[in-house]
């Protein structure tokens, strides 16, 4: 089977773990999603993740808690998600490692570069978590520069929402969505893909980005065989 890609970083959302439920883990959802990703491992390709907590915590509960505490929690909810997400690809037969970027050796390997990169050589799955374990830097900034890290061909951002547009599609029905995007277009025009510094990081390393619905968790494997689904974000907006 011919794929378009054979190494990518997976970003999934907090929430996207929540299924209808809106918070918290609900299994049969993480089980589909699971599914998924061992079908694109079991096609020979190399899958990193990055997960993050927004079905758990969701930063500062008040403006008289820290900031830096507030993201450190954030931290400790998508080592949560990191290790059930583990879990259920074991069920499935995936051989998978957690490394976290904060360093809780019972529970997961530390973040080691070379180490992650052994792992995706020998056909492991690995989840990163705890997102660059500095506070002030979202998931989407730690699934930008693991993705470098690890040479990626492209970040697979799977969101709600099955494209870019530019508007909210669930609030403006005549909302436009695009097909290809460059990363100017994503500052400048301000739309809301994910920060302006794990942009900038993707831009200044010529990272592709697909953004697309994971309503269908076969989203997943369609994104990696090249199928035409959501918004392809790279240097050049083709």
């Amino acid at each position: 089977m011919k794929l378009k890609y054979k190494r990518v970083l997976l970003k999934v959302s907090g929430e996207a773990l929540a299924g209808p439920q809106g918070f918290g883990i609900d299994e049969p959802t993480v089980t589909e999603i699971s599914r998924n990703i061992k079908k694109i491992s079991d096609m020979g390709v190399e899958v990193s993740i990055v997960v993050g907590g927004g079905n758990i915590w969701r930063g500062r509960s008040s403006d008289n808690m820290d900031r830096t505490r507030a993201d450190h929690m954030g931290m400790l909810a998508t080592a949560i998600n990191s290790l059930a997400l583990c879990s259920s690809l074991e069920a499935l037969g995936v051989e998978t490692r957690v490394q976290t970027a904060i360093e809780m050796r019972q529970m997961a390997e530390p973040y080691i570069r070379s180490k992650a990169a052994r792992h995706l050589d020998k056909g492991r799955v690995v989840i990163f978590g705890c997102g660059t374990g500095n506070p002030f830097m979202s998931t989407d900034t730690a699934a930008a520069l693991r993705a470098v890290e690890m040479e990626v061909d492209v970040i697979l951002l799977a969101k709600k929402v099955d494209a870019v547009y530019d508007s909210d599609p669930a609030i403006n029905p005549n909302a436009k969505r695009y097909t290809n995007l460059s990363f100017s277009d994503i500052l400048t025009k301000n739309l809301g893909v994910m920060d302006s510094t794990a942009a900038s990081l993707c831009r200044d390393n010529k990272m592709p980005i697909l953004v697309f619905g994971l309503n269908d968790p076969e989203n997943i494997v369609r994104a990696v065989k090249g199928e035409k689904i959501g918004t392809l974000v790279n240097y050049e907006g083709k």
